[in-house]
């Protein structure tokens, strides 16, 4: 009988354990399975992943750019313009939503915009306007309107060098830089297609973005290497400008990465017949040869384009993005040799490999990215090799991840 006991109280601890182990096994998976909760699903397409890890990180699309405050801003225009490609392609109600919300927001029931100064003429303010000439013809609501023709109005009224080029900003006077025909010129060129009535006035606006093109060509390219400085002064009076010839010092990847962007989005909408058609054809394929050649072996660009091997450069995702979206874009619409979708192949492989990392909840990461650089301003940004360097290097800027979507999306990928 006491054995008897002893072997029923052995087997009531036994059980007992065997319990309280199965509960802790469950909890374990439990936490487990807590812990691999995926925010972006793995089996979507690169596109769709940047695309929700950018809402992941900012909810509300008026803060792209990690702001403390809503704002009208350029790079909330470029996000918003791959988010429109890729509501367009998945027609996931929640892109629509995202894109929608930024507008509604900014924009009052008069149509003017918060945070906008038509007064400080600043180029960089137009890209969010491809958001409007999106949501305008869905939606019919009239402070959209409002607010384009506003944008439009800052084109008539930019204040040009003496030769028609547009400053980039009032601030900046006599002053075109890359940064400005990508900024301007796509939309530019979209609203006079879509919106003015007179045939004669459409032309004029086709003539002056293609003339913004031309101007660029003439005054910031290196005949030598095929690439283009970052900004040119008319009046060579910037610290940072060649006294011969206007010229900032260097070869800035994004800056040219804009560029790239803009040729290939206008040729978008000029039409087929217009004379200036050919010619911005023929600087995209100037473009094309002379970045290729500035390639690095992993496939990505560095920050100062033609200086790899000097020491504190390092190679870059925002304007490595760009160049992959150009190349791309490009040679499917035919405007580039098919060469140069091996060249974007490339570049974006380089991405994935080496500056693109994943947390364990499926948020995508973009490493590598300059936060920002410009020329003259208050601190003064000399254009140095060291200045270029020295700016700010952050992961998911916007200027990465939103050209590294519709590289995605070019590349079906």
């Amino acid at each position: 009988m006491k054995n008897t006991t002893k072997y029923i109280v052995l087997f009531t601890i036994a059980l007992g354990l065997s319990v309280t182990s199965c509960k802790e096994t469950k909890k374990e998976n439990t936490e487990e399975t807590a812990t691999i909760e995926k925010l972006v699903p793995e089996n979507l397409k690169w596109s769709e992943r940047m695309m929700l890890s950018e809402i992941e990180r900012f909810p509300e699309a008026t803060k792209l750019d990690f702001r403390t405050t809503p704002g009208w801003s350029y790079t909330n225009g470029l996000v918003l313009s791959a988010a429109i490609k890729v509501y367009e392609q998945t027609n996931n109600q929640k892109y629509y939503d995202y894109i929608y919300a930024y507008a509604d927001e900014l924009i009052d029931s008069t149509g003017t915009i918060k945070t906008y100064s038509l007064e400080s003429q600043n180029l960089d303010m137009i890209k969010s306007g491809d958001v409007l000439l999106y949501l305008y013809p869905k939606t019919k609501e009239e402070r959209f309107l409002k607010a384009m023709e506003t944008l439009d109005s800052q084109m008539e009224s930019q204040p040009k060098t003496s030769d028609g080029g547009y400053w980039h900003k009032k601030r900046y006077p006599y002053q075109m830089w890359l940064d400005g025909l990508y900024m301007a010129e796509p939309f530019h060129i979209r609203y006079a297609q879509e919106y003015y009535k007179n045939e004669a006035e459409k032309e004029k606006i086709y003539n002056d973005v293609v003339h913004q093109f031309d101007l660029i060509q003439k005054h910031s390219r290196d005949e030598k290497s095929g690439l283009l400085y970052h900004g040119w002064d008319e009046s060579k009076e910037q610290k940072w400008a060649n006294k011969e010839t206007g010229n900032s010092q260097h070869f800035w990847s994004r800056g040219m990465g804009w560029y790239g962007m803009a040729m290939v989005d206008v040729l978008d909408f000029l039409p087929e017949n217009h004379p200036g058609r050919e010619r911005i054809v023929t600087y995209l394929n100037q473009f094309a040869e002379a970045i290729t050649k500035v390639q690095d072996e992993s496939g990505l660009w560095w920050q100062v384009l033609d200086q790899g091997d000097r020491e504190g450069n390092y190679l870059e995702a925002t304007g490595t993005s760009m160049f992959t979206y150009a190349f791309a874009k490009g040679a499917r619409k035919g405007y580039l040799d098919k060469k140069y979708l091996d060249v974007a192949k490339k570049a974006y492989d380089g991405l994935l490999e080496n500056l693109v990392t994943i947390e364990e909840n499926g948020i995508v990461n973009l490493n590598k990215c300059c936060g920002v650089a410009g020329l003259g301003g208050n601190p003064y940004r000399d254009g140095s090799y060291e200045y270029y360097i020295g700016e700010l290097i952050r992961s998911n800027d916007p200027k990465g991840t939103g050209p590294f979507i519709l590289a995605s999306l070019e590349l079906n990928r």
